[in-house]
């Protein structure tokens, strides 16, 4: 490994030989262990959750180490190459590829801006492209949506604002819940009571009829509700789109109302509900970011350093073993690998009660999307898109299918199948950040679901240049040119994404996001507030609450939680 300043380019690889890293705050009493030292954590993983966690819990005074496997920080929240042997130097988002979610206290604590960190509010936030050659955008500006809709139902116009409106009062009941660990089940006596006190002061002011609307969207059909109050198919599908990313479930099952509380979750440095951006440089450029904040708080980050296993004395976790055989001791391990992985596969066998380690492998997982990222050599031709229309509009549209198709294609991946009419999700980021591309070329990526992890009659490494060439036909319905124009290409299946970035069965949200898999079920039944049942070692990352997407929230939340037991011990 070599030492080197985080650079603005993702493939810059931030590390630091392993070593005695300088606390911030190092006299705080509460981050001293029993010998008198500053404690020490060491943190699994660089993503983004897990960065955040390392800023905070460094910014307490506590010497913090965190171990990558990969050669640069970020997790999925990466920018790289595209196909650097056919087409170099054109980058993507490789995995995740919108901000919507990133907390603004994140933003704000780490000063991610003064970091290098720039985002450019989505305008549309959607876009769908239809196969009559039309396309519907949802813009910020009120009135304009209004004309665009009025188009397809006068009725659904007026309509639309209506249950946007609800749907944002609903979700604001749900969000002080973000930024904090959820209820602790387990808590009896005064704590037991201080517990309903603090959730019942949240839904204060939550009726009869709010708590009505609020059971319909968390556990309702998504078509059922927006036949309730819509007529035009086309509206139905802009909000089908803006619904169900990476999460199982197709749009006529139970539960698949959800996403549109969570979707209206304010994100972005002013905290605006339903906030989508995208990020100059892509999708790194947050965690290169985080990584410069990191640093400058103190933090060692060493990549390509893979962890073998937890090390367990006893009932408590007491550091971490390298893949190179190296034994590190911590004070507090802090996982930001997916439960399945640390449980099933980081902590040795024995050290856990079955019925917990029962309760893990019951986690869904499945993950049932996939990434095809394009470089193209012309700017993709979308049939019916306006000819003068802005970067922000042509960068963005979804290729959404009808409700039947969107319930076929999820059916057939359950039966580990590989539908025609697959949901594909595109973004020309180049078109407002050139720079992503060399001279004359564009980079597309594209977001595909719904898909299966496991095949049932074939396996994925025969099948990605068959799903590749599927998605590129699929556009080419919609964008005539597209086909002819790619020149480098990068398909990521499911299994590819285990792979590339170590989440169990490629599930994007390290779990999938449904109603017994959230709050205090996340991850599992009785512990779902960042301890485990090792002493001294936590979980941070997207497995815990509040969930997946780019947040922070996990790693907030985690190191706020360890620092309030290390002191809790202290006091």
């Amino acid at each position: 490994m070599t030492n080197c300043p985080p650079s603005p380019a993702q493939g810059a690889t931030i590390a630091a030989t392993i070593g005695a890293a300088t606390a911030v705050n190092a006299g705080v009493a509460a981050s001293r262990n029993a010998k008198g030292r500053p404690k020490t954590a060491l943190i699994i993983g660089a993503g983004h959750n897990g960065l955040t966690c390392a800023f905070y819990l460094a910014k307490a005074g506590i010497n913090v180490r965190v171990f990558e496997r990969r050669h640069m920080v970020g997790g999925c929240a990466v920018t790289e190459e595209i196909d650097p042997i056919n087409a170099p130097g054109n980058r993507v988002s490789t995995a995740s590829y919108m901000a919507s979610m990133l907390r603004p206290e994140v933003i704000r604590d780490m000063q991610l801006g003064r970091h290098g960190l720039k985002m450019i509010a989505a305008n549309p936030s959607v876009q769908v492209a239809f196969e009559d050659g039309s396309v519907l955008p949802w813009w910020h500006d009120r009135q304009r949506t209004f004309e665009e809709l009025a188009r397809y139902s006068q009725h659904d116009a007026e309509t639309f604002f209506t249950l946007d409106e609800e749907l944002k009062v609903l979700a604001s009941y749900l969000q002080p819940f973000f930024l904090e660990p959820p209820p602790n089940t387990e808590a009896k006596g005064i704590a037991g009571l201080l517990e309903v006190l603090r959730v019942g002061k949240r839904l204060r002011g939550l009726n009869g009829k709010k708590i009505s609307e609020l059971v319909a969207f968390l556990t309702g059909s998504l078509e059922q509700l927006l036949d309730r109050y819509f007529q035009s198919e086309q509206v139905k599908r802009l909000i089908l789109a803006n619904n169900l990313y990476g999460k199982h479930g197709g749009p006529r099952d139970a539960g698949s109302a959800m996403g549109l509380l969570f979707h209206l979750l304010s994100g972005g440095e002013e905290a605006k509900q339903g906030f989508t951006g995208h990020v100059i440089g892509g999708m790194g450029a947050i965690t290169q970011a985080m990584a410069r904040a990191c640093i400058e708080a103190g933090v060692e980050i060493n990549t390509s350093t893979a962890v073998q296993s937890v090390n367990v004395e006893g009932q408590r976790a007491t550091g971490l073993v390298l893949q190179n055989g190296l034994v590190l001791d911590g004070d507090i391990v802090v996982s930001n690998a997916d439960p399945k992985r640390t449980f099933l596969g980081l902590v040795p066998p024995g050290h856990l009660d079955e019925d917990f380690i029962r309760q893990v492998k019951a986690i869904v997982m499945n993950g049932p999307s996939a990434k095809v990222n394009l470089v193209l050599n012309e700017v993709p031709r979308i049939n019916g898109m306006p000819q003068d229309a802005p970067p922000l509009q042509r960068m963005l549209y979804t290729l959404v299918p009808t409700f039947a198709q969107a319930q076929a294609c999820y059916n057939a991946a359950q039966n580990g199948e590989i539908a025609r009419d697959l949901w594909v999700d595109c973004i020309e980021a180049s078109a407002i950040d050139p720079d992503l591309a060399t001279p004359g070329h564009h980079v597309l990526t594209c977001f595909v679901q719904y898909l299966p992890y496991h095949l049932a009659s074939s396996a994925w490494d025969e099948q990605r240049e068959a799903l590749g060439d599927r998605v590129v036909e699929i556009i080419g319905q919609y964008a005539p040119n597209v086909p002819g124009a790619v020149v480098g290409r990068d398909v990521i299946t499911p299994l590819d994404l285990e792979r590339r970035f170590g989440i169990t069965e490629g599930n994007i949200f390290h779990g999938d996001i449904r109603l017994d898999q959230l709050f205090f079920m996340r991850p599992v039944a009785g512990w779902a507030r960042y301890k485990t049942p090792l002493e001294g070692l936590y979980l941070c990352g997207a497995g815990t609450h509040p969930g997946g997407g780019v947040t922070g929230a996990p790693g907030y939340n985690a190191a706020h939680t360890i620092v309030q037991r290390i002191n809790q011990r202290a006091g």
